[in-house]
């Protein structure tokens, strides 16, 4: 299969089998340099926006790669989008969460501030952190070779999440929850997992967010760390929406 390489520049109404499509910069250096990919190769350039152009390495340069494109696919959007709100985490299994969701098929991501969140973005570490998940988002994008590149917000408090996620379906995953996500029954609107940092929802954010409309959902019996918890739940919601 083809690596995928991301330029968010490709106008995907210029792409069509016979043109050529060039790569160039930081994306176009890596792919010669760190990849070693050769004239001949097959790779995929994809604008991250559903269009992926497919072909052989025509020529390559310190800093740029060029596509003879035999195939270019589009994808839809999906009817019904994901969002992971990903409480901070210690350590790295925020980063490991978002990896995995993404590779899963997440759409969107909001970083969250949690009562009991260990980690905290504050001033410069904010747009930091927010630049690293963006980062850990593309490579897991290209990595799995998906059209779409996830979203990733602004960090959000609690009391910001409601408005934040405005129209969306809100699922908290609470382990003392007593619907099942996997008995949940998609009504067409746009779903937002909410997952918690290692010590879980407190108390008090959890009766501000039922309060806002949200609905607390459980995975199983057993307890997931907040680093597989989301992407568990992405999981059974890409096969309840079709996706899979």
């Amino acid at each position: 299969m083809s690596n995928l390489y991301l330029d968010e520049r490709l106008d995907a109404a210029a792409v069509a089998p016979g043109a050529t499509v060039e790569l160039t910069g930081d994306e176009a250096r890596h792919a010669v340099t760190v990849a070693r990919v050769r004239v001949g190769e097959r790779v995929a350039i994809g604008d991250g926006r559903g269009t992926i152009a497919s072909g052989a390495v025509a020529s390559t340069g310190p800093r740029e790669l060029a596509i003879e494109v035999d195939e270019v696919v589009f994808e839809e959007p999906p009817a019904v989008r994901l969002t992971l709100v990903q409480a901070l985490a210690k350590g790295d299994r925020d980063e490991l969460a978002v990896q995995a969701a993404t590779e899963l098929g997440v759409d969107r991501v909001v970083p969250w501030a949690a009562a009991r969140s260990v980690s905290r973005w504050e001033g410069q570490k904010a747009q930091k952190g927010r630049a690293r998940w963006a980062a850990i988002v593309r490579e897991a994008t290209k990595q799995s070779i998906r059209s779409y590149l996830a979203e990733v917000d602004e960090p959000a408090t609690t009391a910001q999440l409601p408005a934040r996620l405005d129209g969306q379906r809100m699922l908290l995953l609470e382990p003392t929850a007593s619907v099942r996500l996997t008995d949940l029954e998609p009504d067409g609107r746009d779903l937002a997992l909410v997952v918690g940092p290692e010590g879980g929802i407190a108390p008090a954010e959890l009766d501000r967010l039922v309060a806002a409309g949200a609905e607390p959902v459980r995975l199983g019996a057993s307890v997931l760390r907040t680093s597989t918890a989301g992407p568990a739940a992405i999981a059974v919601l890409s096969a309840a929406l079709g996706r899979w």
